[in-house]
């Protein structure tokens, strides 16, 4: 089971931590993503670690104002957000692919099967 938390207002220009803990599994033993749906579109990835710990980004916003990190005392993957921008905003959520074999690499997000329920994150003045 993956949870989500760390969401809520932001003002445009602050800064955000968003925690995925995992119960159950051990997470850095799988590749694991961070996914965003804002209103209105489909689901995105943001970026992946894969079990070895390489990120792989997928949005712009992880190059310039994003990182991942992961604490595997705390079986749980972070997303720092910074100088966070209206377009930030939507749900987030976590997912594991506990059958993707590579450990170097991130799968496909149709691979990512074990999701979390998401936390919010506004952007708003």
């Amino acid at each position: 089971q993956l949870v989500e938390s760390g969401g809520g207002l932001v003002e445009p220009g602050g800064s955000l931590t968003l925690s995925c803990t995992a119960s159950g599994f051990t997470s850095d033993y799988y590749a694991i993503g961070w996914f965003r749906q804002a209103p209105g579109k489909e689901r995105e990835q943001i970026t992946c670690i894969s079990s070895a710990g390489n990120a792989i980004h997928y949005s712009r916003a992880m190059t310039s104002r994003f990182a991942v990190s992961r604490d595997k005392a705390q079986n749980t993957l972070y997303l720092q957000m910074n100088r966070v921008e209206p377009e930030d905003a939507g749900r987030y959520y976590c997912a594991a692919a506990t059958q993707y074999a590579s450990e170097l690499y991130c799968p496909e997000v149709s691979a990512f099967e074990s999701w979390g329920q998401g936390t919010q994150v506004t952007v708003s003045s």
